[in-house]
């Protein structure tokens, strides 16, 4: 696979990850908690999937074969981390709604 179609994989798969992260909070929000996990399981496999395609570029390059640094590759770079801190920081901010709404139930 040449690298503009890796490089498409990573932005792909990091947008989705992204898009289920922030899903995964609109179903905290509103108090599904089996939503948000089924979305944050998804946004886990879909950062895994881009993940993936990242290491297939490093070991390309570790191996020997070095490319052109481009835009595209970039963006993609930066798409994967901002998915990633993105799932990262909903995950936790799921767990705080939870605990809030469940401090909620105790003190009515």
């Amino acid at each position: 696979m040449n690298i503009e179609s890796i490089a498409m994989q990573i932005i792909i798969n990091s947008g989705d990850a992204r898009s289920n992260a922030f899903k995964a909070l609109e179903h905290a929000k509103n108090g599904d908690f089996v939503g948000a996990e089924n979305c944050l399981n998804e946004a886990k496999e879909k950062a895994l999937d881009a993940h993936r395609a990242q290491t297939e570029l490093l070991q390309k390059e570790a191996s020997g074969d070095n490319m052109k640094v481009t835009l595209l590759m970039v963006h993609a770079q930066d798409h994967l981390m901002t998915s990633m801190l993105a799932k990262d920081l909903i995950s936790e901010m799921v767990d705080l709604i939870k605990v809030n709404n469940e401090l909620k139930v105790c003190s009515e």
